[in-house]
């Protein structure tokens, strides 16, 4: 896989990816920039839920018709000092419908351990969670 990321002036970069699509990526006014465009440390977690929403929602299969709705919060903790890199990233699914809240956590776990190839290229800690209908469903619980 090759992404050419071309300069546009001061803190901006255009990344032109092999699917065909584009990504515009700018620093916040803190580190020179205009905020015109994602941050690369955005786009870390972007590239995270994107990477195990998707596997969990293969591996559940036909499971997903009784799903309203899975919004994924990715919140990420960084270091204090330089480099700034995450160090704890942290995924909330949160869940309306009918599924069995011990097959969702399956799903989440076997995303993490074998097919997310996002988180696996990181460093950071990686932690999840289930909200299932409004309920938090601890995973050792069940």
């Amino acid at each position: 896989m090759v992404v050419i990321t071309s300069w546009g002036g001061k803190r901006t970069f255009l990344s032109k990816c092999p699917s065909g699509f584009d990504v515009k990526m700018d620093a916040t006014k803190n580190y020179g920039g205009d905020g015109q465009g994602l941050t690369p440390m955005e786009l870390i977690l972007v590239g995270v839920a994107g990477c195990i929403g998707i596997d969990v929602t293969m591996l559940l299969g036909k499971n997903l018709e009784n799903i309203s709705k899975i919004d994924i919060q990715t919140e990420g903790l960084r270091r204090e000092e330089m480099p700034t890199s995450f160090v704890k990233i942290k995924c909330t699914f949160i869940v309306e419908g009918d599924i069995n809240a011990r097959r969702f956590w399956k799903a989440i776990r076997l995303g993490h351990k074998k097919y997310c190839a996002v988180s696996d290229s990181l460093k950071s800690e990686m932690i999840y969670n289930l909200k299932l209908n409004g309920e938090e469903i601890p995973e050792n619980t069940l």
